[in-house]
């Protein structure tokens, strides 16, 4: 792949308002120094007058198709609903534009093999911007997993959510978001595949409606998944949790990792005939460093900061657990690359 001469021309396809995720991507491209934001699309005038005011001088589009015949685009973000991001990645892949798109990565394995394949066609680079694996949380329990305390993981027990009604918006609309699990869920499915180690080889799962019938999102949702080295992981995302559970809870063949929130975790680790404990501050978290590698990798060719064939095991993950689901059958995983 051709490198590119900072700074990278960048754009954002999608500027909505929710949490201003679009405007997030255009400070983090910012504060790179080497990239540089000169378009913005998005289907709402409103939005892009916002772009305008946030960002300064930019060219604004209501259509991707016309921003993807902008030569002067080189890098282009895409920041939209779910059930859309394959479509509006293909075009600009197609059009020979590098492209980031927002987690989750899409919401069928078929999509992303869509993308994945488009991208090496077009020679150009295909990330997914799973940032949080920058969390500080998480980046002290992968350390401490690494230096050995736990000994290997084989057991990993990963939750998230509260007891509460979802809001009713597109995110909670299944058909547009994919379902509950697409939301947080592909970021605890990231960061478990970034803990157990081998290859995925089975995955079931259970996929629950009780509850919260104003929207369309599953109320509670389970994956377990098997590993080739033995391990096992159990990632549960639930609306209906009305007691606390521990955030991650971890087993290793010499110690345990429980991490119940607050700023800190429990490491038990084992010496002799004894169980020892100490407590972990978590890392502060460093979003910004996505960018920082994405430029490194079109400028220096340096690694992809988040493969797409690494954000497809977290699709495989979750739509293999919610086939498994429907028919009760526990689902082999397709590939593992």
């Amino acid at each position: 792949m051709p490198r590119l001469k900072p700074p990278i021309k960048a754009a954002i396809v999608g500027y909505g308002p929710a949490f201003n995720m679009g405007g997030h991507h255009a400070n983090l491209m910012k504060a790179t120094g080497r990239i540089q934001v000169v378009a913005v699309c998005d289907v709402d005038e409103k939005r892009l007058e916002a772009a305008r005011k946030d960002i300064g001088d930019i060219r604004t589009y209501t259509d991707v198709r016309k921003l993807a015949q902008d030569d002067g685009v080189q890098l282009a973000a895409v920041v939209v609903p779910h059930n859309v991001h394959c479509k509006v990645a293909l075009q600009l892949l197609k059009a020979g534009k590098h492209v980031v798109v927002e987690k989750p990565f899409a919401i069928t394995i078929k999509e992303c093999d869509q993308m994945i394949a488009a991208a090496k066609k077009a020679g150009v680079t295909l990330s997914v911007f799973h940032n949080r694996r920058q969390d500080g949380d998480f980046r002290a329990i992968k350390d401490v997993i690494e230096q050995g305390y736990i000994g290997d993981v084989f057991h990993l027990e990963a939750h998230g959510g509260g007891y509460g009604r979802p809001g009713k918006w597109w995110r909670s609309d299944k058909r547009i978001s994919g379902g509950a699990f697409y939301d947080w869920g592909a970021h605890f499915v990231d960061w478990v595949l970034h803990l157990v180690p081998g290859k995925m080889t089975t995955i079931t799962g259970q996929y629950q409606k009780r509850m919260w019938h104003n929207v369309t999102n599953e109320d509670h949702s389970e994956a377990f998944v098997r590993f080739d080295s033995g391990a096992a992981a159990h990632i549960q995302l639930s609306s209906l949790c009305a007691a606390p559970k521990s955030r991650w809870y971890i087993l290793g063949t010499k110690g345990a990792i429980v991490d119940n929130g607050g700023g800190q975790f429990t490491v038990y680790t084992r010496s002799g005939d004894y169980t020892a404990s100490f407590q972990v501050k978590y890392y502060d978290s460093v979003w910004a460093s996505y960018y920082e590698m994405l430029a490194d990798h079109l400028i220096e060719n340096k690694p992809n900061p988040v493969t797409p064939e690494s954000a497809r095991r977290v699709i495989a993950v979750i739509s293999l657990a919610e086939r498994a689901s429907k028919t009760g059958k526990e689902q082999k995983v397709p590939y593992e690359r």
